[in-house]
């Protein structure tokens, strides 16, 4: 049997109880998004050079991976995956300005943003005094984002 949304969130939501933990989790696991999609970014797929020059810098890992990610996102919910597709969208913006305006390799900016934030991850799941949910099963790498994503929903008044 499928797990449904709820299903999915409510069992993330077993490891992330701890106050502290939720608020280390609403940030880094957007940072870790951004980061991640960021590195992507920089990893172009072989279709690129047979695309006009005006679509060839969207082959990338990242939209590949935003793509991916958005179909899983659309079976548990529409709402989710188009929030998280502005979400992708608007970050990978910010963070190429971002890193012109500091002067950086986009990679180095990620990477380090990367680092940082799975630290911060896990000392939060140090303070909860339990282990991530991805140890038991990989696809709460792809839940962390829209329980994030879903308690914002929530502070706007609307939920999915």
């Amino acid at each position: 049997m499928r797990k449904s949304l709820q299903d999915w969130l409510r069992d993330y939501a077993v490891c992330h109880q701890h106050p502290t933990n939720k608020r280390i989790h609403w940030v880094c696991v957007p940072l870790i998004v951004w980061s991640l999609l960021a590195l992507l970014w920089l990893v172009p797929l072989p279709l690129a050079s047979m695309l006009p020059a005006t679509w060839a810098g969207l082959a990338n890992a990242a939209t590949l991976t935003i793509v991916l990610a958005c179909i899983y996102y659309w079976r548990l919910a529409a709402r989710l995956a188009i929030g998280m597709l502005l979400f992708s969208a608007v970050s990978l913006w910010l963070g190429l300005i971002l890193a012109n305006l500091l002067g950086l390799a986009l990679w180095q900016l990620a990477l380090t943003v990367f680092v940082l934030a799975w630290i911060g991850q896990f000392i939060g799941h140090h303070i909860e005094g339990r282990k991530p949910s991805f140890f038991k099963d990989l696809q709460y790498l792809l839940i962390g984002p829209v329980w994030c994503l879903e308690h914002l929903y929530q502070r706007l008044g609307s939920s999915t």
